[in-house]
């Protein structure tokens, strides 16, 4: 595939539970713009709680993405998030090079709940204080038997995971190449997956910290389908705002803020938490990703319940893509479930 002179590319392959979502974006002076772009949603069940299940369906599925956007190359930026992901930030006297590196180790030691031996570590310093010489580090573990798990999944596919980022990180990336961060505003980005939530604070303008919650749309799923009998298909198309004459509304509202509760309990522990840890009383905005800003209703529910004024990412915000190229996606319509693959291939890749 022919790329515009002076541009590179890079592709963003995001394996959700619910399904595989690839973006290729041309990185030039100008900014971003698409390439390709493709989704693929996967069987039920072929991944839980991080756990693969159907491995061949998995494949298939990344393989299909591949091909359909044709884009020739292999090496890819691909996430994880999840139980077998670890963050921690720390507070360090100012360091570099190999005397970072010790210093970052040891302080992993002594907080990890885990034997470092059993993880592999990679930090990334968030801002550094010249007055007190101190450097705030963002510290990530990745548990080695599940990192090697993942990575040879996406080998089996035949392509290259040059960057193995976060989902957390991800977000970040689109958001910040998108909008503008207030350091005067508090900012939560909550992204709402399949079975997991992501959510990262934005605190006086910096990174502050993330949080991931073992809840997300497969609760609000389940109800739907049990509520109206209905099969896998027609429950996605109903919490993707599909189907409208078949189906009582009311009934859908109801049986999606039901199920919903258990997303809120979870949203409202960690945004107490992160309160008391950063010693502020308020968040003052939610900027809502993931396939759970497109469930009819949700987004409505979420801001009067938590009463945080809430809007919905739009990772396409300052990028420039061609409708015609795209096959119909309506990418302007499912923007907020790409947030994640284009914050990967926002990514430099060398």
């Amino acid at each position: 595939m022919r790329l515009s002179r002076g541009s590179k590319s890079t592709i963003g392959l995001d394996i959700g539970a619910n399904s595989v979502k690839l973006v290729q974006l041309n990185h030039s002076k100008n900014g971003y713009s698409v390439e390709s772009l493709a989704l693929r949603e996967l069987p039920p069940e072929a991944i839980v709680a991080d756990e693969i299940r159907d491995r061949e369906a998995v494949i298939f599925s990344i393989q299909s993405v591949m091909d359909e956007c044709d884009v020739g190359v292999k090496d890819v930026v691909v996430s994880l998030s999840g139980h077998a992901l670890i963050t921690d930030k720390l507070i360090i006297d100012k360091k570099t090079g190999a005397e970072a590196e010790q210093a970052i180790l040891f302080e992993a030691e002594q907080r990890a709940p885990f034997d470092v031996e059993d993880v592999a570590l990679s930090h990334q310093v968030i801002r550094v204080n010249e007055e007190t010489n101190k450097m705030e580090v963002l510290m990530v573990a990745a548990r080695k038997e599940f990192l090697e798990s993942f990575l040879s999944l996406v080998l089996d596919c035949g392509l290259n995971p040059v960057i193995v980022d976060t989902d957390a990180f991800a977000i970040y990336n689109a958001y910040v190449n998108n909008y503008e961060v207030d350091p005067n505003r508090t900012t939560a980005l909550v992204n709402i997956g399949q079975d997991v939530t992501n959510v990262l604070y934005l605190y006086e303008g910096f990174y502050h910290s993330t949080r991931d919650i073992s809840v997300g749309t497969r609760t609000v799923f389940n109800s739907v389908q049990q509520e109206f009998r209905l099969n896998h298909e027609l429950t996605n198309r109903a919490i993707q705002g599909q189907i409208d004459g078949s189906i009582d509304q009311d009934m859908l509202k109801a049986a999606i803020v039901s199920s919903a509760e258990e997303i809120v309990n979870g949203l409202d522990m960690a945004f107490n938490y992160f309160k008391s840890q950063a010693k502020t009383e308020t968040i003052d905005w939610m900027v809502l990703s993931g396939g759970g800003a497109l469930i009819p209703y949700l987004p409505e529910f979420l801001q009067s319940k938590l009463q945080i004024p809430l809007e919905i990412f739009n990772p396409l915000r300052n990028v420039e893509y061609d409708p015609e190229r795209l096959e119909g996606l309506e990418p302007e319509k499912i923007a907020p479930l790409l947030t994640v693959p284009i914050g990967m291939a926002m990514r430099k890749v060398s």
